[in-house]
C-alpha cells in the first residue's frame, strides 16, 4: 500500500532508531520510515512524545479512529507548506466566491452521481433513469437557482437522498439503506459508507496538508464545523467513483458479506477486521487506479486526482480561473 500504513491491532507504536517499530503480544514489526507518509490508527495503540517528535521531523501525519470505525482526529505535524500570500487571498475567496466555488461542488457530485447511476442504467437497472433525469433537468435548475448555502446544501442533500434510494435497485438486499445513519451506523451498508467516508476523509487531510492550502478555510461546509472542512469540500467529488464504486463491486462480487465481515449488537453494526482488511484492501487498489487525462495527457491514478483538484483549488484562489472538480468523465 506504498506510502500508507494501517495498524488494526492493539499495540505499542514507538521509534526504534531510525524506525517505527510496531509491538503487539511481545512480537515487533518494524516499519520503514522513509516511504512512510501517514499512518492509520484503527484500534487502541500506545505511543509517546519522543515518538510524535520523530513523526513530526518526518512529516508523517497519523490518523486516529475510533471504535465504530469513524474519524477522530489526526495528528498533524507542524505545517511546512507555509504560503501567508495563499492565506490571504484563500480567505478573499471565501468572502467573495463562495458561492461560486461550492456550487461548482455540487455540480461535480451530481455529475459522478450521475454517470456512476448511468453505468447501471446501461446494464439494464432502468429503475435508475428516474434519478437519472432528475440529475439532468430540475437538479441543475435547482443549484442555479440556490442564492445562499444552506439553500445549495439542501439541493446536494436531495441528490444524495435519491442516490440512496437507488440502491435497492443493484444491490443484494442485505445491503437495502432504508435511511442514512452515521453515528453510530445500523446496518451494514450504512457500515460500509461511513468507514469508507472517513477513509476518503483522512486521505484528503494527507493530501491537502501537502499543498499550500489552509484546511480550515472552506467554501461548501461551514468553516465553524470543528473539523478540517477544506478536506469535506475535496473528498465530496470523489465519494461516487471512490466510495461507493468500491463498495458496490465488493457487495456485489460477494467479496464481502453480513454474516462474514460484520460485528452487529443491539443499536449499531460495523466492520469487522477481516472486512476492514479487504475493505481498505479495495480501496487503496481503487485509489492506484490510473486513467488517460485529457489535458495532462499522461496517465494519473485518483489519488492523483485528489491533488489535482487541490492545485485547481489555488488556481481559482490566485488567479480566478474557473473551479471545475473531478468528473469521472475525465477518467473514461
Amino acid at each position: 500500500m506504498g506510502s500508507t500504513r494501517y495498524i488494526m491491532s492493539m499495540g505499542e507504536l514507538t521509534r526504534k532508531d531510525n524506525s517505527l517499530c510496531f509491538r503487539k503480544d511481545g512480537k515487533n514489526t518494524y516499519i520503514p520510515i522513509e516511504n512512510t507518509k501517514e499512518i492509520y490508527c484503527f484500534s487502541e495503540v500506545a505511543i509517546n512524545t519522543k515518538l510524535l517528535d520523530f513523526l513530526s521531523k518526518a512529516n508523517i501525519i497519523v490518523h486516529i479512529f475510533n471504535y465504530h470505525g469513524g474519524y477522530s482526529g489526526t495528528f498533524y505535524p507542524k505545517e511546512y507548506l507555509n504560503s501567508g500570500r495563499l492565506l490571504i487571498k484563500q480567505v478573499e475567496a471565501h468572502q467573495s466566491r463562495r458561492l461560486e466555488v461550492a456550487k461548482a461542488i455540487v455540480q461535480g457530485i451530481g455529475e459522478n452521481i450521475y454517470e456512476l447511476l448511468y453505468h447501471y442504467y446501461k446494464h439494464d437497472k432502468k429503475e435508475v433513469k428516474q434519478t437519472i433525469d432528475w440529475i439532468r433537468n430540475e437538479f441543475e435548475r435547482n443549484i442555479k437557482k440556490a442564492d445562499n448555502i444552506p439553500m445549495l446544501m439542501q439541493v446536494e442533500g436531495e441528490l444524495w437522498q435519491r442516490f440512496y434510494s437507488d440502491f435497492k435497485y443493484f444491490l443484494p438486499e442485505d445491503f437495502i439503506m432504508s435511511k442514512r445513519v452515521k453515528r453510530p451506523p445500523d446496518n451494514p451498508i450504512n457500515a460500509l459508507i461511513s468507514f469508507s467516508n472517513s477513509l476518503l476523509y483522512a486521505k484528503t487531510v494527507s493530501v491537502i496538508y501537502n499543498t499550500h492550502l489552509d484546511q480550515r478555510i472552506s467554501f461548501l461546509h461551514e468553516p465553524s464545523e470543528g473539523r478540517f472542512s477544506l478536506s469535506l469540500d475535496i473528498s465530496e467529488v470523489f465519494k461516487p467513483i471512490i466510495t461507493f464504486k468500491t463498495i458496490f463491486e465488493l457487495v456485489n462480487k460477494k467479496k464481502i458479506q453480513v454474516e462474514k465481515h460484520f460485528d452487529s449488537k443491539l443499536n449499531y453494526c460495523l466492520l469487522n477486521e477481516e472486512g476492514r482488511k479487504i475493505f481498505i484492501s479495495a480501496f487503496e487498489e481503487r485509489l492506484d487506479n490510473v486513467f488517460a487525462h485529457p489535458t495532462l495527457k499522461r496517465k494519473v491514478s485518483y489519488r492523483t486526482a485528489i491533488k489535482l483538484d487541490c492545485y485547481k483549488l489555488i488556481k481559482n484562489i490566485m488567479e480566478g480561473k474557473e473551479f471545475k472538480p473531478f468528473s469521472i468523465k475525465e477518467s473514461m
